[in-house]
């Protein structure tokens, strides 16, 4: 039962993701008069296909992703070719995709906080502190409670470790309240690079007195709070980024199956985390789509300002296309051994 939950979990938000991604890519090159000559969700082979208005719209069984089939992809010379289009208008194709993957996660988070959800509520405490820590030389004992971060009030410990992991190399200032009941507004510098097992700030916490409370926000509080949420995720997720080049955060890659597998554990905690999942996963999506690799939409901008830059003078049509094959068997080899990599640690527990 818990493989159906994450397979079928997985399964819908692929397709939301995938449908997002195409359809900014699809509605982009309709509107600029580009020919689109098939919409498939998932890669082939073919499950099914119905034409209409001279595009083949297709499920495909492979869920992996979706693609969006345009005439003249690299080749100016077809009629209604990308390829034929303006420099402007080719870029807005190519990134609309990952632009709308971007967008995305707006709609998911406020979704997310209109629905009722289960949230901790308590007195972040603070256990252990680790020594010639940032907290220990600001004066934080055990025993403390924080009771804010930069004035905005704490519920558990979740809260204050996604604040400090938002603000690393930022003073942040805490408001505590010690063992003997007195307060005291403390500035400290979370770490990017802390000693093992010490975290950026240096404190050990938990959530004493925690209790679940049940809440849903209504839109017009919802919405900004899915903005907050999106632009929070944008900055984590670069941080991980700097963390993976200066070896604080592991590089670890995961494929579709530890995908799954993490789509499932999330699905079991309701529909709220799940929104919250798919948002995430999103922001991903649009992130590493957009880098400069062949195959991928960055890839393919990527030979659009080589154009611009070279003053309208394009690569070859069969050169382009030779790169993008290279590279979509490359990543697919890539995909395969992290596919398996992801088999082989579910298997080992």
């Amino acid at each position: 039962m818990t493989a159906l939950i994450s397979m079928v979990a997985f399964i819908i938000v692929i397709v939301v993701l995938v449908l997002a991604h195409e359809l900014g890519h699809f509605a982009t090159a309709k509107a600029r008069g580009v020919t689109v000559q098939e919409f498939g969700l998932f890669f082939p082979p073919r499950l099914l296909s119905i034409k209409r208005g001279g595009t083949i719209y297709s499920l495909n069984a492979i869920p992996l992703g979706g693609f969006v089939k345009m005439a003249g992809e690299e080749d100016p010379k077809v009629p209604g070719s990308l390829a034929g289009k303006s420099i402007a208008t080719r870029l807005l194709v190519l990134s609309a995709g990952s632009i709308m993957n971007l967008l995305l996660p707006l709609l998911l988070f406020s979704i997310a906080f209109m629905v009722p959800h289960d949230t901790v509520s308590g007195k972040v405490t603070v256990e252990d502190v680790a020594p010639n820590s940032p907290a220990l030389n600001a004066g934080i004992r055990p025993g403390d409670t924080i009771l804010s971060i930069n004035n905005k009030p704490l519920e558990s410990n979740i809260d204050l470790s996604r604040a400090i992991d938002l603000n690393l190399g930022k003073q942040i200032t805490l408001l505590v309240q010690h063992s003997d009941a007195t307060r005291e507004t403390i500035a400290v510098i979370p770490r990017w690079k802390p000693p093992e097992g010490q975290g950026a700030v240096g404190v050990l916490l938990r959530t004493s007195e925690a209790k679940i409370v049940r809440r849903s926000e209504p839109f017009w509080r919802a919405i900004p709070m899915g903005i907050g949420a999106s632009i929070e995720t944008f900055t984590l997720f670069k941080n991980g980024i700097i963390g993976m080049f200066i070896g604080t955060a592991p590089a670890e890659v995961t494929g579709p199956v530890g995908i799954a597998q993490l789509t499932g554990e999330v699905a079991q905690a309701g529909f709220s985390p799940l929104l919250e999942f798919a948002a995430f996963l999103s922001i991903n999506l649009g992130i590493i789509n957009i880098f400069p690799l062949p195959a991928l939409d960055g890839g393919r901008v990527a030979f659009v300002l080589l154009e611009w830059l070279r003053r309208g003078k394009r690569i070859s049509p069969k050169a382009e296309g030779r790169v993008h094959l290279i590279g979509f068997l490359l990543l697919m080899a890539f995909l395969l051994a992290v596919t398996f990599n992801d088999i082989m640690r579910i298997i080992s527990g």
